[in-house]
């Protein structure tokens, strides 16, 4: 066993245009699936891009908005996510500040929540 901090925000990330976010690699699984933590501070975004794979963003604290092509913002709170198909282009972001888990890699499959 290994126990470990993941949302240590060792790298800033500036691309696409993206203010206030911080990022820190957490796992790669196989060749194609990988986990990452990024924190994203009050008045943050992550700036518009295509997901370079399928991409799930599992907000576990705060909360913000997330974006498709259209840029239509719909409102996102902790223990909520996101999915975004290889190539859909999106954006995320955030007044109050949040951290999150991203997921990538692929194919994949959502789950529905199951019955209690």
């Amino acid at each position: 066993m290994e126990v470990f901090t993941f949302d240590r925000g060792e790298r800033q990330v500036t691309a696409y245009d993206s203010v206030g976010l911080h990022a820190t690699q957490v796992a790669r699984f196989t060749e194609r699936a990988k986990a990452r933590c990024l924190t994203l501070a009050p008045g943050g975004i992550i700036g518009t891009h295509p997901a370079v794979s399928h991409q799930i963003l599992l907000i576990v604290t705060g909360s913000g908005w997330v974006a498709g092509g259209d840029g239509a913002r719909v409102a996102i709170v902790s223990g909520q996510a996101a999915y975004w198909e290889p190539g859909e282009v999106h954006t995320t972001g955030s007044e109050s500040g949040l951290t999150a888990i991203v997921l990538e890699g692929g194919p994949v499959t959502v789950f529905e929540p199951e019955a209690g």
